[in-house]
Parts: structure tokens; C-alpha cells; sequence
């Protein structure tokens, strides 16, 4: 097979998941076969014991307003991870909620980060957090590649919007596939930022 053939190859495979991965909906599938390590609890939200935990992957690269940002900057503190897109339903649905909880939990080592996909440009997506009143930063992933960098079988971002919690020491505790109201993300967020 030739260089250009593999190529084109790799693109069309990245291309499909990127797109399996934003099907922008409620509800999801809890991915990964085998020992996962991950329980889904009565409310969706699927969790990870502490000694259990994938770390996360390198989540960097430029926010929807230009800056620079690296998640693990942000260790030591809980991080929740809202994957979202300007031209989502849920995403629109959800964005109040998500406002709200990161300015109540600010002052209590709580980091919020969006990760905005499939917006084909910044514009719509820096109209969508001004709109709703979203404040912390949003990295930008037009092409779903940030996403696809958390190992399958663990609690990865499997459709748009996901949310993610990471724990003080950079491990993924928690996962929702579906667009949450402010007590679902709470329920998310309180467990872990308790643990020591």
C-alpha cells in the first residue's frame, strides 16, 4: 500500500470517529469491553473507583478566544471537561447550568474547561459562551482530536455534549453522556472533590 493510499486511509478512519463521536443527543453508550473498572450508576453517570482511574490525556491547544491553555495545568484541583458544539440542542440546554455551577464551585478547587468541536470556526462558538454566560475557557477542536485521544475502554467522550471529572491527581473519576441540569453535574462534582 502506498504512502498517499495509508494516508488517505488514516484520514477517512479519523474522520468516522469524529463523527461516531458527536452525535449530539441524549444518553450514550457506556463504551469499552472487558474490565473497564467503571460502574454506571441509577443516574447515568458513570465512575471509577480512586486507585482504578486511566489518566487523562494531554488536553492543550488553543482556546475559542486564541489563548493558550494545557488541562494539566490545572492539576490539583478537580476539572470538569464539557465537550460541546455552538450548534448543539443539549449543548444549548445544558450551557446555563454549567455557568452557574463553575462560578458556585470556583472558590472550592474547582476548574471548569469546555471543549468546543465541529465548529467550523470560532465566531459561533465565542457567540454561544457570551449568549449563555459561560466565563472559563474553552479549547477548540473543530476536528474531534482532543477526543479522541482518551484510550477507548475507559471514560472517554463518546458523543457531544460528554462531561468529564478529573481528580486532583489527573485521573478521569467520571463520566456523563448526556446533557445534565445543574444537580446532575453537582451529583458528578461533589464525590470527588470529598476525596482526599
Amino acid at each position: 500500500m502506498s504512502t498517499r493510499s495509508r494516508a488517505v486511509l488514516l484520514t477517512a478512519a479519523a474522520a468516522a470517529a469524529a463523527l461516531a463521536l458527536s452525535a449530539c443527543g441524549k444518553g450514550g453508550i457506556s463504551g469499552g469491553g472487558g474490565d473497564t473498572h467503571f460502574v454506571t450508576g441509577n443516574n447515568g453517570i458513570d465512575t471509577v473507583a480512586a486507585g482504578k482511574r486511566a489518566t487523562a490525556p494531554d488536553l492543550s491547544g488553543k482556546t475559542i478566544d486564541g489563548k493558550t491553555l494545557d488541562v494539566a495545568d490545572y492539576k490539583g484541583k478537580v476539572v470538569v471537561i464539557n465537550v460541546w458544539g455552538s450548534w448543539c440542542g443539549p449543548c444549548r440546554n445544558e450551557a446555563k447550568y454549567f455557568a452557574k455551577v463553575s462560578e458556585e464551585y470556583a472558590d472550592e478547587g474547582v476548574q471548569f474547561v469546555g471543549i468546543n468541536t465541529r465548529d467550523t470556526s470560532t465566531t459561533p462558538a465565542v457567540n454561544f459562551e457570551k449568549e449563555h454566560g459561560v466565563e472559563y475557557p474553552s479549547l477548540y477542536d473543530p476536528t474531534g482530536k482532543l477526543m479522541l485521544r482518551f484510550e477507548k475502554g475507559t471514560l472517554n467522550p463518546q458523543i457531544v455534549p460528554s462531561t468529564l471529572v478529573i481528580d486532583r491527581h489527573g485521573k478521569v473519576a467520571a463520566r456523563a453522556l448526556e446533557a445534565l441540569d445543574d444537580t446532575g453535574l453537582v451529583e458528578m462534582i461533589k464525590p470527588v472533590l470529598a476525596e482526599k
